[in-house]
């Protein structure tokens, strides 16, 4: 199948509506902008500068005057990297597209990768050990949101059925200038070590091997949606029911959403592989990056198999994976909390008062039951966060306990009760977050009284 072929067919698949080209000047890129030029459809052409090259300049100005004689829109983004590696490459690359893409308010984003590309993309795949997530190569599009910074963007890849040899036969055939980029020729980089010494030999001894590692990769992407479906249905079956535990909701704060935990009575009842299963879909549905193998297996041995009373706490990259009551969490990161910081202020009639050095916003309230507001206009308050040992009585037919007690028969967990601040006068706490009021100084009157309540950003 020719390459105007293939493109043809790709783009009755797509959405209609402008398009935009990844155009890096390139045999590649060059092949699709003049092919898709042919659709008939609205066209731009962004191209991003990494300065990696010195002949950064020349191939931008190649790109503007090779869009302006064929009538197409161009925009070029500079970006500065991270490092010289091949990821912080692709990662600002993909970044300044999609803005390119909101800026020109374009919704369809094409790449020229194709059938040799996704050869390689699934050898990479292998030699990094991937499963069948990794082996599936690339999607014929998809939204990457992470990736292009928005979800309005289809990435889509209309070449992936076209060789390189037929994209070098349209571009030889209609005389097409293009540019040449030295790095492809450096075999340091992993993809050009694969293009250059294995991919030729393989070519060698197994004539049309893209084609069959393209159906390989079919077959993984098929593997792998069943994988999805299964997960889905086990996370379903597995994350904490909202709305039957008090101790659980007051666990995660108000609103909070039920699958940001999981019942581990239920998912012992699953195999092994399908816990493993579990946890990946787990944590690509919070937006957090998929774990290695190896920690996943750590966490999972840990997380099943700890003492119920032990502090269970493993670090991602991307949150915390803590458990309570039997029920495992993904928690953000956040700098560990300061036991000694304090604060000292007065409520001159404010309705809140935000702490940001405590992680939060302190509210003033109306209620039948509460503080004399003249009362706490006098009074020196102090914010801080527990120490140990500090007690709270919420009502007078109710007992005195410390805060750890009333955390433990609330379900709040440590990992929360480490963070929830108190106000105090000196000599006696008024309000413990999490908990409540102290009833020593509350009163009832016909007039409005005052209690506090804290909110966690």
């Amino acid at each position: 199948m020719r390459a105007q072929e293939i493109l043809q067919h790709s783009l009755v698949q797509l959405p209609p509506g402008p398009i935009a080209i990844a155009y890096s000047g390139g045999l590649d890129s060059t092949a699709l902008l003049h092919l898709a030029a042919e659709s008939g459809r609205k066209l731009y052409a962004f191209h991003i500068h990494h300065g990696l090259s010195p002949n950064a300049d020349a191939w931008e100005s190649h790109c503007r005057k090779e869009c302006e004689r064929k009538g197409i829109t161009f925009a070029a983004r500079r970006v500065i990297l991270d490092s010289r590696s091949e990821a912080s490459a692709r990662k600002a690359r993909y970044a300044a597209l999609g803005e390119l893409c909101i800026e020109h308010k374009v919704h369809l984003l094409l790449t020229a990768h194709h059938l040799d590309d996704q050869a390689e993309t699934i050898l990479l795949q292998l030699l990094r050990g991937a499963g069948p997530a990794g082996m599936s190569g690339m999607d014929a599009f998809n939204r990457a949101p992470t990736l292009l910074g928005t979800p309005d963007v289809l990435l889509a890849r209309p070449l992936l059925q076209a060789s390189r040899a037929d994209l070098e036969a349209y571009v030889r055939e209609n005389a097409i200038a293009h540019i040449e980029d030295e790095s492809n020729a450096d075999t340091r980089y992993a993809r050009n070590a694969l293009r250059h010494d294995v991919m030729p030999r393989l070519a060698e001894a197994f004539p049309g091997y893209q084609e069959r590692f393209a159906r390989s990769a079919r077959h993984a992407q098929s593997a792998q949606r069943l994988l999805t479906e299964q997960a889905a249905e086990d996370l379903r079956a597995c994350i904490a029911p909202a709305g039957t535990d008090p101790r659980a909701a007051a666990t995660v704060g108000a609103g909070a959403d039920p699958a940001a935990s999981l019942d581990l009575a239920r998912v012992r009842t699953l195999s092994a592989d399908r816990v493993s299963n579990l946890l990946r879909h787990w944590f690509a549905e919070r937006g957090i990056r998929l774990p290695s193998a190896s920690w996943l297996a750590e966490m999972q041995e840990q997380a099943l198999t700890a003492r119920d009373d032990a502090n269970l706490k493993v670090t991602h990259p991307d949150c915390e994976v803590r458990r309570h009551r039997d029920r495992l969490y993904l928690v953000p990161r956040k700098p560990e909390a300061d036991a000694e910081q304090q604060k000292h202020f007065r409520w001159n009639g404010e309705g809140s008062i935000d702490f940001p050095e405590f992680g939060g916003t302190l509210h003033f309230e109306l209620a039948p039951l509460g503080l004399d507001p003249d009362w706490l206009r006098q009074q020196m308050l102090t914010i801080e966060l527990r120490k140990g040992g500090e007690k709270l009585k919420p009502a007078r037919n109710r007992p005195t306990r410390t805060l750890k007690q009333h955390y433990q028969t609330l379900g709040i967990p440590a990992w929360e009760r480490e963070r929830l601040p108190m106000v105090s006068i000196p000599g006696h706490i008024l309000y413990a977050a999490g908990v409540g009021m102290d009833c020593h100084k509350l009163s009832s009157s016909p007039e409005h009284r005052l209690v506090f309540r804290w909110e966690t950003k």
